[in-house]
């Protein structure tokens, strides 16, 4: 048995067609998934219901044949099937499946859900991008761990995947860095528009000669300091990237790749003056209006350079291009895919999820935590508070698109209640209890000939392994979804369903041995899966708390 859940759905797909009929008109795949309530069996499939109207047949006559053809396939695997509501199948599993199953668990190791994706891609992941004006605020911890989990778990599928942080060290925001600076250096106030924060005065007395030095070097330097500080928080939050892109170097050379990228959509058509601006066709695009890439004093926009940033990423030969952005730069999405359709791509591979807001919460009310940086609270000091661990999962926990309150509270407590400690404790309490096991006993009850006997499995055991099997199916639900909030729910699932499983039964000294054997497989399984998990999130998974 290599996958049993791959090996399951192809059961009663091979089973649907077989009742089809040889000749039959193509219908959609059935879905072979958990169900919603105890009693309805192990699996549950719509099959007959997607089949009715191509047999011009009763859903619930089409899953009686559907069920006696898997009845003969799956052999010792199927207990009994019932149909139930409408006409779905549901399959009731031997404890013999459950076997095999938890067995193919074990052999697959830490490749277990790992390469399942097709066709695989090269994705290139560009994420944070934050402006090097300032530190990393809080909030971009949320896109840290979101773009970072998604390029885990979209590896962990099979796909090749590469980080990017791109970086605006151009253009007047930084030249109003300088600026901030240099006044603070003077002991002026910032200029309208600058930035404020106590980081601005350190900077000023950090920099050498800052009161007298060219605003524009100045800037320079400035956002050399602040990329160093951005790239440690990073390092810190164990996001780790394959490339920091300059937007600077899109401007640098003759012609330079902006140039070029203009070039390419003048050559095409797309391009046009109007009051002495240079403006792109957007509109024949989809987009509500065209958009200005020149300005008329000669000026590129952000535009212009982020459609140069576009084609360099096509250039390098990315199949597919992933920029979270924030909630507040929705509008700009329609500008960007209208711009990639304009240089010849495809604009459904460039992809931009977009990341809700994150309140901190704190007494039960939203809290500033901090005031020393000014305005907002930074990263690092969200990660003294309550660490990278439970800043990641607390970060990833709830859907991307919807808000964030992130209750520090709960995330300082070390209790069931906290979810990443819950999740945490499992995996070292297994870690503890596999240690009163040789390495002998622990090699007999995991090898390919374990003897796990063939008595009647415990409901937690049945469950347990399941959930377990479940976990590639997650991978890739997580992968297709860009949902990396489906891990850290399975990870607490799954934590869940082993608390129950070693609650009801006895893993230590359970008699007989087989059934011993059985349960330190169901365990050390149990742990890897929770680890394997975890490290999708970028969560560490103690040994010992």
């Amino acid at each position: 048995m290599t996958d049993p859940l791959v090996e399951l759905g192809a059961a009663v797909r091979a089973a649907a067609a077989a009742v089809r009929g040889a000749g039959g008109s193509p219908f959609p795949q059935p879905r072979v998934e958990r169900p919603k309530r105890e009693g309805q069996g192990d699996y549950s499939t719509n099959a007959a219901m997607l089949l009715a109207p191509a047999l011009n047949a009763p859903p619930r006559e089409i899953a009686e044949r559907i069920g006696e053809q898997l009845s003969g396939a799956l052999g010792d695997s199927l207990e009994r099937f019932e149909i139930g509501g409408p006409g779905f199948l549901n399959l009731f599993l031997t404890d013999a499946w459950h076997r095999r199953a938890l067995a193919a668990v074990v052999a697959a190791g830490d490749d277990f859900g790992a390469g399942g994706a097709e066709p695989r891609e090269r994705i290139l992941v560009e994420f944070v991008s934050a402006n090097p004006t300032g530190p990393l605020v809080a909030a971009s911890g949320r896109h840290a761990a979101y773009g970072d989990a998604l390029a885990r778990i979209l590896e962990r599928h099979g796909h090749s995947v590469n980080r990017e942080y791109y970086f605006n060290d151009a253009g007047n925001q930084i030249r109003l860095l300088g600026e901030s600076v240099r006044a603070r250096a003077l002991g002026e106030e910032v200029p309208e528009g600058g930035y404020q924060g106590e980081y601005v005065t350190e900077l000023a007395a950090q920099i050498p000669g800052a009161a007298t030095r060219d605003v524009d070097d100045l800037a320079g330097t400035a956002v050399e300091l602040l990329l160093d500080q951005i790239q440690a928080t990073l390092e810190r939050y164990g996001v780790h990237y394959d490339m920091f892109f300059s937007e600077r170097a899109l401007h640098s050379g003759s012609p330079s790749e902006l140039e070029r990228a203009l070039a390419l959509l003048s050559e095409s058509g797309h391009l046009y003056r109007s009051e002495g601006a240079l403006w792109l066709r957007t509109t024949t695009f989809g987009d509500d209006k065209d958009r200005v890439v020149v300005r008329s004093n000669g000026e590129p926009t952000y535009l212009a350079a982020d459609i140069a940033y576009l084609q360099n990423k096509r250039e390098r030969g990315f199949q597919r291009q992933l920029s979270p952005f924030g909630a507040d730069h929705h509008a700009y999405v329609k500008e960007l895919k209208a711009a990639m359709a304009a240089l010849g791509g495809d604009p459904e591979t460039l992809e931009v999820p977009i990341l809700q807001f994150v309140h901190l919460v704190e007494s039960g009310e939203r809290s500033a935590m901090s005031k020393r940086m000014g305005a907002f609270v930074t990263l690092d000091e969200l990660l003294d508070e309550i660490g990278v661990d439970a800043t990641r999962f607390f970060m990833l926990q709830r859907s991307h698109d919807r808000t964030l309150d992130l209750d520090l509270d709960l995330a300082r407590q070390q209790s069931r209640e906290n979810p990443v400690y819950y999740i945490q404790y499992a995996h070292a309490r297994i870690a503890s209890m596999l240690t009163r096991f040789s390495a002998h006993r622990l090699a007999e009850a995991l090898g390919a000939d374990a003897d796990w006997g063939d008595g009647e499995l415990h409901r937690s055991e049945r469950e347990l392994t399941k959930k377990l099997v479940s976990f590639p199916v997650e991978v890739a639900e997580a992968a297709s979804g860009r949902a990396p909030h489906r891990i850290a729910a399975y990870a607490l699932e799954l934590a869940q369903d082993f608390t129950a499983f070693y609650r009801d039964c006895r893993v230590v000294g359970a008699t007989p041995q087989p059934v011993e054997s059985f349960r330190i497989a169901l365990s050390a399984a149990s742990q890897r899966v929770i680890a394997l998990s975890l490290d999708l999130l970028g969560v560490s998974a103690p040994e010992s708390m």
